[in-house]
């Protein structure tokens, strides 16, 4: 399985490249650059995966990603990243990354991943993006009752109580209830107000 691995940081790629020489039929290509990159790629046979460097010289964020897709298509490319969040890996794979690797990632894990892309797969760490989407939530989630994120849901989308009790298996009585207790917690003279807040929010 041939790598082509490029990292500035010469001890991150050396460690990386002795991670992936280490198992059997692994042979890693190893770049400083996205110049290098390109280089390797009209020098060298065609790679089984190209691991690139999210703030590597040349890469100017995921433009880099882009031009290496370009280039090798439809042979798979993945990012490698020390700092980026979560938003940048799902932006990296909405725009055709076969994977994100976190540098923290330990060794067999990041082995596994590879041999998983090679094959064709899309690979992100699951902990890696849960624990980002968790940090990223609003501070009115914590307040609210997933019960009452139900009903304030049928809020925003302009659901009668009527509605939002067929839709959740709840008597009309109830979301009369919930939707005063939203109100009160969300400080909001009515349920339009309320619905409006969770927008402004950024809640749905």
């Amino acid at each position: 399985m041939r790598i082509l691995l490029a990292d500035d940081h010469e001890l991150v790629r050396e460690t990386i490249a002795a991670f992936l020489e280490n198992e059997d039929g692994f042979k890693v290509v190893q770049s400083a650059d996205l110049d290098g990159v390109k280089t390797a790629i009209k020098t060298h046979d065609p790679f089984d995966l190209y691991l690139l460097d999210f703030e590597m010289p040349g890469m100017n964020g995921l433009e880099g990603l882009d031009a290496v897709i370009e280039l090798v298509s439809p042979k798979p490319v993945a990012l490698i990243s020390g700092s980026a969040d979560k938003t940048v890996a799902q932006q990296a794979l909405d725009q055709g990354a076969a994977g994100f690797l976190p540098k923290t990632m330990a060794a067999g894990s990041l082995v596994n991943a590879v041999r998983f892309m090679s094959m064709g797969e899309k690979y992100a760490p699951v902990d890696f993006m849960a624990k980002q989407t968790e940090a990223e939530k609003h501070p009115l989630q914590d307040v609210l009752s997933a019960r009452e994120m139900q009903v304030l849901s049928g809020l925003v989308r302009g659901l009668a109580n009527k509605e939002i009790a067929r839709e959740i298996d709840l008597q009309e009585v109830t979301i009369k209830l919930h939707v005063k207790t939203l109100c009160r917690k969300l400080d909001a003279k009515n349920r339009t107000q309320a619905a409006i807040i969770a927008k402004e929010a950024g809640l749905f």
